[in-house]
């Protein structure tokens, strides 16, 4: 069943969710780096530097330093393309799907703590 929420109850719960990320231990990510790992997580793969990059409307460099600080944190993984070595291959990894998870029951959690 949809969720109807006024704009102010939205920006409401996306602050709320946004200061219980901050306060917690979890990586604390830009919005650039988590739209590219919600994408890797959401989206069917195979992925792609060349293929998000697109998909986001940003430069591939844009997208290796977001993978370059996500794999530091081992939320995605790369690999070359076997069939082309031009490309490369992002990878989930166990870590950043229960990272993705945390974030869903973060939100859920978070959503039912709005005033009706």
């Amino acid at each position: 069943m949809p969720i109807a929420l006024r704009p102010s109850q939205s920006l409401r719960l996306l602050q709320q969710f946004s200061l219980s990320e901050v306060r917690d231990d979890a990586p604390d990510l830009t919005l650039r780096q988590m739209a590219i790992l919600l994408t890797i997580y959401l989206d069917p793969p195979p992925h792609t530097v060349r293929g998000l990059a697109a998909r986001l409307g940003v430069s591939k460099p844009v997208i290796t330093r977001a993978l370059d600080t996500m794999g530091a944190l081992k939320l995605v993984s790369r690999h070359r393309d076997e069939s082309d070595k031009r490309n490369v291959l992002i990878r989930r990894t166990v870590e950043g799907a229960l990272y993705v998870e945390r974030l869903g029951d973060a939100i859920i959690a978070k959503a039912m703590e709005l005033p009706i």
